[in-house]
């Protein structure tokens, strides 16, 4: 027969007696647990806080270092820029220099005997020019150029002229804008004649020119560029010079 035991369940002892349970148990074991993970999660995060604030008071430290440096290096730095400025101004004055000495050297050297300027204008740049020319010839040459007025006994000593002053060292063009004989025969002491300068055509035969020589090969001068103007009146006398002699000759 299979014995019975007729004890009561909570009477009973030793290992045949049922643990007694409940939802309370579950419960507090579950906040102790809540408790635990909250803990643990907010002594991380205060030490992540502490140190990304070590980390925030380096890097103002490393910055406010960073600065201290900089200012002192500033004016090392201004200095650098100043000097590459003045650098670059003055490689780009002596690309843009005409050499104005020799083309007027070598303007005096092939001047035939048969002509003569009554005006010369040297410009460095189109801006520059001071021409009152309608042609616009002046214009179109970007670089350095003469503009020279005057006059030459006929044409063909115009047309060797212009032949001439190919020759001068630079010139790639020469361009006529005019080249007329007066347009009736004048006299010496009559209205074509004088010394104004103006006017040079003396004689039926002599022929007043007006002739561009560009430099188009020259560099064009990157700032503008100053312009040089300087009358010639008859043989190499300046306006300034025939006035102050035409004034001794009054005294």
């Amino acid at each position: 027969m299979r014995p019975v035991n007729l004890i009561p369940l909570e009477e009973r002892r030793g290992e045949q007696r049922p643990l007694r349970s409940g939802p309370l148990a579950y419960i507090l074991l579950g906040a102790l647990v809540a408790v635990l993970v909250g803990v643990t999660a907010l002594v991380l995060v205060g030490n992540q806080i502490e140190e990304h604030e070590a980390q925030i008071v380096q890097l103002k430290r490393e910055d406010k270092a960073a600065a201290a440096k900089a200012a002192r290096l500033s004016a090392f730095v201004e200095f650098r820029n100043l000097a590459e400025q003045r650098v670059e101004t003055v490689s780009s004055l002596a690309d843009s220099r005409f050499d104005w000495e020799r083309v007027m050297r070598e303007l005096a050297l092939i001047l035939p005997d048969d002509a003569w300027l009554t005006g010369l204008t040297a410009s460095a740049s189109a801006d520059a020019g001071v021409s009152g020319s309608d042609s616009g010839l002046r214009g179109a040459v970007a670089g350095p150029a003469l503009e020279l007025n005057g006059c030459a006994s006929g044409q063909e000593s115009v047309a060797g002229f212009v032949t001439a002053l190919k020759d001068i060292e630079g010139v790639t063009r020469v361009a006529m804008q005019s080249s007329e004989l007066p347009d009736a025969p004048t006299d010496e002491g009559g209205e074509g004649g004088g010394g104004n300068g103006e006017e040079c055509r003396t004689r039926d035969f002599i022929a007043k020119f007006e002739i561009v020589v560009a430099f188009d090969a020259a560099p064009v001068p990157v700032a503008a560029s100053a312009s040089a103007e300087t009358p010639v009146v008859a043989e190499g006398t300046t306006e300034s010079e025939e006035s102050s002699e035409s004034e001794s000759e009054g005294e």
